[in-house]
């Protein structure tokens, strides 16, 4: 069972009995990395919330964790599946950056501070499981 925080209202009194709410602790996110990710090594990682989807790396010294809407990680999908083409100048939800120094770094444009540090290898592994269709219940519509 998930770890909960439960929370009540400030206006609830000491002892008094009053109505809780609880959120999940990030701990109690389940990540799946790709398949083709070789078993104990560090990949790029997603997982799923109520509201939003998250993309971190194991290996990542920040250990930063990228916030994104399943909107803009659908656009992600199948841009790397080849099913859409990125416009120049478009802004997008998502943006990947390779660098001459074999990094990708991923971060969403509403939040740009947060960035994803992974290396050529472990991005090529993600996109051959966007591919394989690995994270297409990560945009799946209910």
């Amino acid at each position: 069972m998930p770890a909960l925080t439960w929370q009540k209202s400030s206006y609830c009194g000491n002892g008094d009995s009053c109505v809780h709410v609880a959120a999940t602790t990030p701990s109690a996110i389940n990540w799946q990395k790709s398949s083709y990710c070789p078993e104990g090594n560090s990949c790029v990682h997603v997982a799923l919330t109520a509201r939003s989807i998250h993309i971190t790396e194991s290996a990542d010294p920040s250990g930063a964790i990228l916030t994104t809407t399943a909107d803009d990680f659908l656009i992600l999908v199948q841009t790397l599946k080849g099913e859409r083409q990125m416009t120049d100048g478009r802004r997008t939800g998502i943006e990947v950056v390779a660098g001459d120094d074999n990094t990708v770094r991923i971060r969403a444009t509403a939040a740009p501070d947060t960035t994803v540090t992974t290396d050529r290898r472990k991005w090529d592994t993600f996109v051959l499981g966007v591919r394989a269709g690995e994270f297409d219940h990560f945009t799946a519509r209910p």
